[in-house]
């Protein structure tokens, strides 16, 4: 019964023990982890690349804290208070592999969210319509994640700071007859922004996907020129349903 006993002791030392040994085999203070995951397979975790991304889509904006509906509650795909524009973005940065599913990294870039209007392109109409319209726009930095649910789908995520221009602006009635206020300056320009998305990876660095961005921003602060008094800018929240590419080298 003893010797029972000690050969079921032994062989459950054994069992519970090769997986760590297996371990101290492949992964030592000498040697890097093994390759393998869902997130760029051929790299071992704690490995890293550089990125550039770029993201194209329609805008949907709101002077009320929100955006879409006119109650600043939420989003409406189906039409915005500011109307829909194309906006684009750009991004840089890099990203480690911290698992063997997932990758987390830092950004910078720059977004602008509804100054061209592409439709114009077939009629006489600017295409460019920053002069006038003024939609948010600024530069961004922040984190990054993504997480591989196959070798290639990924969900990823990012989030961070952002600098909106300062929408320097003169407010009319709607006869167009100047009621003696402006907007601009620095005040209330930093703000944030994030997003989520999903897509597919055609190679370990290239891939593609469809992205869901919110920028939040003030317009600054709202300036009377005749008494000097001053009070906090519209809201100029906007958010872009977009498709999206990214480059890792």
């Amino acid at each position: 019964m003893k010797k029972s006993l000690l050969a079921l002791a032994f062989t459950s030392a054994s069992i519970i023990g090769a997986p760590v040994l297996a371990q101290d085999s492949t992964s030592t203070p000498s040697s890097p982890a093994p390759a393998g995951g869902n997130y760029l397979p051929s790299q071992p975790v704690g490995s890293g690349n550089w990125f550039i991304g770029a993201n194209v889509g329609r805008t949907n904006g709101s002077d009320t804290g929100g955006f879409g509906s006119g109650n600043g509650s939420g989003f409406n795909f189906l039409k915005g208070e500011k109307g829909r524009r194309t906006g684009y973005g750009v991004l840089g940065g890099y990203r480690w592999k911290a698992g063997q599913d997932l990758g987390l990294g830092l950004e910078a870039g720059y977004a602008d969210l509804g100054n061209y209007r592409v439709k114009n392109v077939f009629n006489s109409q600017d295409v460019n319509q920053r002069s006038t319209t003024n939609a948010l726009r600024g530069w961004l930095l922040g984190v990054n994640g993504r997480i591989n649910l196959l070798p290639q789908w990924y969900i990823s995520a990012h989030g961070g700071y952002f600098r909106a221009n300062d929408n320097s602006n003169n407010y009319n009635n709607s006869l167009g007859q100047d009621l003696g206020l402006t907007d601009g300056g620095r005040s209330g320009r930093g703000s944030w922004y994030g997003g989520f998305g999903t897509g597919w990876d055609i190679t370990e660095q290239v891939s593609l996907g469809v992205n869901y961005d919110y920028f939040h921003a003030n317009a600054g602060k709202i300036k009377n020129t005749a008494t000097g008094e001053v009070t906090q800018g519209l809201k100029r929240s906007t958010g872009i349903v977009s498709l999206s590419g990214e480059y890792r080298f």
